[in-house]
């Protein structure tokens, strides 16, 4: 056992109580007493945790601490050597976010393990109770650097339920059980428990440690276990990202739920974020027509950027390749191309420009691409292609975005960069990919569960596509997409080009949706089926539903809408249900209220937009 001493306990607040005689047990409760934890040490004084979710038990016993060094810090022989509590209430406003204020309330414990002979602790485990959910994670502190080679938390489960989870981050979520589940797990996995709610298991806050992934236990059934890139190292202090259970009732309220994340996170770290400006996006291929055609289309539209893709600067995957420069990959030219005319004429228009950078160049340049595009007016940078998952590239990664955010540049971090609430400390972090988007067009299917899934953990940048033949739903769907999915940066018209782009009534979703949001509401829907989010923004409400394979009816009920109002509602559904039209998007009209439902038709693969105006 390595020397260790009590952690720093800065950041607890004088309302904690201390408990310093030794135990075997601590219980925790979320504020509404829905989730109850109990904390423990075994017969053999091995640390472990189990979960309640009502009468629903939702973790069985399950094993807590690390591997230092090849030793086990939290081996055996341990007690609960002392406990400091303390509740927190309040709210904060994010800069974005998909509602307007998010309220932090939880139940909060600091244990320390201790060996029973007297040693100094072992280690300290910092415990929340949420009624979104349950979170932990370690604190060590050594006097010498450390080296975290293993975790030995456990999520261990009551029998072989149904999840859904990924082996790759553009991968498509899909059902499965326990007993079939493989290694390299993305995060989150969601559960289904039987007879309780349903959970999602994910990191929240990793900005300077090993990217966790889930693997399922050799030794011990309907268990996961975390699967490190890597080992870890400290000068010392080492405080380990969050390890959450996210819970709701069902898997309208998990989505409800995942305030959990952000919540786990750093309040905003910059001093005035005003720069800090969401929006709307169109992509423009390597050409100044082109790009100043695309600016064109994005003030129609009511867009705010514009976006230069890859090939700028040269070959994006040569280390050859100089970004202070604008050397057009011949491969990719479309024309003559000059970057400072576009962006001259996009600023003259009040269109900001993002430009891709893949990460050879930022990893060699970003202290001398910052200053120089900022000189520019560039608006923000679209990391292409970044190292993911070793703590040495985490690190790097965050620390760009601070960077950035020194010369109030604004990321979207594309590619396998997965979210875990950082974009509450560093709000230029508009967005990132790490989710299978239009890229790979995928499924309904896909589409629909992503929602329930992926969306869990943070924005994604999905790129919606309209006019695109390669499509696999209908335009119903993509414009439904824009609303269901958050995005600060949305993208639309991925693989659209001016010349295909025609200004037609249903685009109204694209030009009037937003991309942050007031309040967001789960309005109904079933995993792997079809899913409805409402979104309000001031006055005004929108509505997506996407469907997954097969024709569905449904019934929307409206009661998110201000009780006593009438509300104007324009209908976008598919013109014909049996999916035999997806080019076509019929229209309507109809005066509602909150007392109201509407009766919904799409086809497979299909879905429908809502756009609900206060009546005059």
């Amino acid at each position: 056992m390595i020397d260790l001493k009590p952690a720093s306990l800065l950041f607890f607040s004088q309302l904690a109580l201390v408990h310093a005689e030794a135990s075997t047990e601590i219980e925790l409760h979320s504020p509404n007493e829905e989730i109850k934890a109990r904390v423990f040490v075994n017969d053999k004084g091995q640390p472990g945790y189990e979960l309640w979710h009502g009468k629903a038990k939702v973790i069985l016993p399950s094993r807590l601490g690390l591997t230092v060094e090849g030793d086990e810090v939290a081996s055996d022989k341990l007690v609960i050597s002392s406990t400091e509590r303390k509740t927190n209430q309040s709210k904060w406003k994010p800069v974005l976010g998909e509602q307007a204020e998010i309220e932090d309330h939880y139940h909060q414990a600091l244990v320390t393990f201790s060996q029973e002979e007297g040693e100094a602790p072992a280690f300290q485990l910092e415990v929340r109770c949420y009624d979104e959910g349950f979170a932990f994670r370690y604190h060590l502190s050594s006097e010498k650097p450390l080296t975290i080679s293993g975790e030995l938390s456990e999520f261990t489960f009551g029998g072989d339920y149904p999840l859904w989870s990924t082996r790759e981050v553009e991968g498509d979520y899909l059902e499965s059980r326990f007993s079939e589940l493989t290694p390299n797990r993305i995060r989150p996995i969601v559960i289904e428990v039987e007879k309780g709610p349903f959970v999602a298991l994910g990191e929240a806050a990793l900005v300077d440690s090993a990217r966790m992934r889930f693997q399922p236990s050799p030794d011990k059934a309907h268990t996961v276990i975390p699967d490190l890139a890597g080992k870890i190292k400290s000068n010392g202090d080492f405080t380990s990202p969050w390890r959450y259970v996210m819970m709701g009732a069902d898997e309208g309220e998990l989505i409800e739920n995942k305030t959990l994340v952000p919540n786990l996170n750093e309040p905003c770290a910059i001093e005035d974020p005003s720069w800090v400006r969401p929006g709307k996006a169109i992509r423009a291929e390597l050409a100044t027509e082109q790009a100043k055609a695309c600016v064109d289309i994005a003030v129609k539209m009511d867009f705010q950027y514009l976006l230069l893709d890859a090939g700028w600067y040269g070959p994006e995957r040569s280390n050859s390749s100089d970004a202070t420069t604008v050397t057009v990959d011949p491969a990719r030219s479309h024309g003559e191309f000059d970057i400072h005319e576009i962006i001259r004429y996009a600023t003259e228009n009040e269109i900001g420009v993002f430009v891709y950078v893949n990460r050879r160049a930022l990893e060699k340049q970003l202290d001398t691409l910052l200053p120089l595009y900022k000189e520019w007016g560039i608006s923000g940078i679209k990391f292409g292609f970044v190292n993911v998952g070793a703590q040495e590239w985490t690190v790097w990664l965050h620390e760009a975005i601070k960077k950035c955010a020194e010369y109030e540049l604004m990321v979207d971090v594309h590619d396998h960069y997965l979210p875990t609430g950082w974009s509450r400390t560093y709000p230029n972090l508009l967005t990132q990919e790490g989710i299978g988007g239009n890229e790979q067009m995928p499924t309904a299917e896909h589409n629909v569960n992503l929602a329930y899934t992926r969306y869990l953990c943070g924005a994604g940048d999905y790129t919606v596509c309209y006019y695109s033949g390669r499509i696999q739903t209908t335009r119903t769907h993509q414009l439904a997409a824009s609303i269901v999915y958050y995005s600060p940066l949305q993208l639309i018209f991925w693989y659209d080009r001016p010349g295909t782009i025609r200004i037609s009534p249903e685009l109204d979703v694209f030009k009037e949706v937003s991309t942050t949001w007031d309040e967001t509401r789960f309005v109904q829907g079933e995993i792997g089926e079809y899913v409805a989010m409402a979104r309000r923004k001031g006055d005004k409400w929108f509505v997506g539903v996407l469907n997954s394979q097969k024709e569905r009816e449904i019934s929307l009920n409206l009661d998110f809408l201000k009780e006593g109002q009438k509300y104007q509602a324009r209908i976008f559904t598919d013109t014909d249900p049996s999916g035999k039209k997806p080019t076509e998007v019929s229209r309507a009209t109809q005066e509602v209220s909150s007392e109201d439902k509407m009766s919904v038709s799409m086809a497979k693969n299909g879905g429908a937009a809502f756009i609900f105006s206060l009546a005059e």
